[in-house]
């Protein structure tokens, strides 16, 4: 039991990054019902878009000077991939059966990963990632990692920036708006479409801290690494609840606590011996997914979805 206070922070670590993708699919979904399976790519992209800016710069470039350019080039890389995406990808389904923009979601994620593998200069194998470099800072028992510092701040920035735009922003009310009723809310002259692009845009921009954040922590980025980190911020997100920005983070940061609580203790069980480590992480964690949506199907915090009657 020594080990809990490490496995907690890294639980929340790793939550915290969940959650920051979380947010991209829970938008999307809460507005326009699409579960956006290219959202794991738009983090990939993001990532390599701010490799690309660090490579640019000078040789001898501190890291903290690289970073904030770096994050602009991720922000803008992702978020122009994201605003395409939707205009040219699943705007003209949006009338389609709901299978449709799905299977086109699926398209476009593998499409993406083509992309990058086929026209990024070594993108075959891994390229490195610079890490923030230092010793790890040590409160009480637990170390946290100075990459995971940068992770820690930008989360809980990025909720408190959102929180605010969504209920004190007039374009904020007006997304609040669409997800209630779009049908309606066009009709009180909301653009609906701006305000799509928007939470496209907004969940890009999320995605591409988040890719940030996960280059820093691993130290590379790789053209598959969208794949399942993807997938375990959908989980997090349905976890939560579907189309509810906080339950995005919620359930990120449950997700991951118990991804790192079931790594560490439950080979520890009597007769578990077989089913813990770090193999068997994603097992547990939709194993928790599964159990949290049989007691509560929609979600922890509830879904808020648009209203297609």
């Amino acid at each position: 039991m020594h080990d809990l206070p490490q496995q907690l922070a890294n639980g929340l670590i790793l939550g915290a990054l969940y959650g920051l993708v979380a947010i991209g699919y829970t938008m999307v979904y809460g507005i326009v019902q699409l579960i956006n399976f290219a959202h794991g790519e738009i983090v990939m992209v993001g990532g390599f878009g701010a490799l690309t800016a660090y490579l640019a710069l000078p040789g001898g470039t501190t890291l903290w000077l690289a970073l904030p350019l770096m994050l602009i080039a991720g922000i803008l890389v992702s978020t122009l991939t994201a605003v395409a995406a939707e205009r040219f990808a699943y705007r003209p389904l949006r009338s389609a059966p709901r299978l449709a923009p799905l299977i086109t979601a699926i398209g476009l994620s593998i499409g993406l990963q083509q992309l990058i593998f086929a026209f990024y200069p070594d993108a075959k194998k891994a390229r490195v990632f610079p890490k923030i470099p230092g010793d790890p800072f040590e409160i009480g028992s637990v170390a946290i990692q100075r990459s995971d510092v940068f992770l820690l701040i930008a989360a809980p920035l990025c909720m408190l920036a959102l929180g605010y735009f969504v209920t004190r922003t007039r374009s904020g009310r007006a997304m609040q708006a669409t997800s209630q009723d779009p049908d309606t809310a066009k009709l009180m002259g909301i653009d609906t479409d701006r305000i799509i692009v928007m939470a496209f845009a907004i969940g890009a921009a999320f995605a591409a801290v988040a890719a940030v954040a996960y280059g820093l922590r691993s130290g590379q980025v790789d053209f598959r690494m969208g794949f399942i980190l993807g997938l375990k911020a959908f989980t997090a997100a349905v976890l939560g609840g579907i189309g509810n920005i906080y339950g995005a983070m919620l359930g990120g940061i449950t997700l991951g606590l118990a991804e790192a609580l079931a790594t560490g203790y439950i080979q520890h069980l009597p007769g578990m011996h077989l089913f813990g480590g770090g193999a068997w992480k994603d097992v547990w964690a939709f194993v928790l997914l599964i159990v949290v949506l049989l007691v509560r199907p929609q979600g922890l915090l509830g879904e808020r979805v648009a209203d297609r009657a």
